[in-house]
């Protein structure tokens, strides 16, 4: 079951007693909430039903891995799912050309960010490692493989600039792609591909405020760096 699946406030309430109890009587689980027993059979046979609960004995109930995983990130004040920041890889490609180094640049073609040049990026899956990440990431948005090793972790927040609202919360992890093999795929769906000298992207009319930083990290003496950026609605 998909960890991000939305479930009921009453569900999340049961989720959250179980939370800190090795396991739980059905009236125990049921009192709490108020409800009907009608309504209260649904709401646990749903649990049950997500593989969350799992009975351990007649009429007692308690969570599941999953349903512990799954509770384990809830806000036990406001019973809500917490939000988290997202995990994903930045991917430094390099190649020596002419006597230049040059990067392969990504212009994204799809929100947010449309027709902003930056390094090629992609979310983590889960059960993934970074450099599983980048490899793959990198093969379906380039075409091209390399060796990977990751090089820094950065931490990125986006405030609007119109409200100062946090509307991004990203956790990078750097990665380096040296010796690049394959044929590059310039075009895909969401982006174009293209290899160019860090002189040249600077120059391009739309960039992400963080090129030069995501560049330095890719050779920095200190591991980690956090930092918030700004961009305005129009910009996003």
């Amino acid at each position: 079951m998909s960890l991000e699946v939305k479930i009921h406030a009453a569900q999340t309430s049961i989720l959250r007693a179980l939370l800190f109890l090795p396991s739980a009587s059905y009236t125990g689980l049921s009192k709490p909430t108020g409800l009907s027993s009608d309504h209260f059979n649904f709401h646990i046979s749903r649990l049950l039903e997500l593989g969350l609960v799992h009975k351990v004995s007649r009429g007692r109930y308690a969570l599941t891995t999953q349903g512990k995983e799954y509770a384990n990130r809830l806000d036990t004040d406001n019973n809500t799912i917490e939000r988290q920041p997202k995990a994903a890889v930045i991917i430094g490609l390099t190649r020596e050309y002419k006597g230049e180094t040059q990067y392969l640049f990504q212009q994204r073609r799809k929100n947010p960010y449309y027709g902003f040049w930056g390094l090629p990026s992609g979310k983590i899956r889960w059960g993934e490692s970074i450099t599983e990440t980048a490899a793959r990431e990198s093969f379906e948005e380039t075409g091209l493989g390399a060796d990977f090793t990751v090089a820094s972790m950065y931490h990125e927040q986006v405030a609007e600039k119109e409200s100062g609202d946090i509307i991004e919360d990203k956790l990078f992890f750097v990665v380096r792609g040296e010796n690049p093999q394959g044929t590059l795929l310039t075009d895909f769906e969401g982006g174009h591909n293209q290899w160019l000298s860090l002189s040249t992207v600077r120059r391009k009319e739309k960039k992400y405020t963080t090129l030069q930083t995501e560049i330095e990290l890719l050779s920095a003496e200190h591991w980690f760096f956090e930092q918030t950026v700004t961009y305005s609605n129009q910009d996003f």
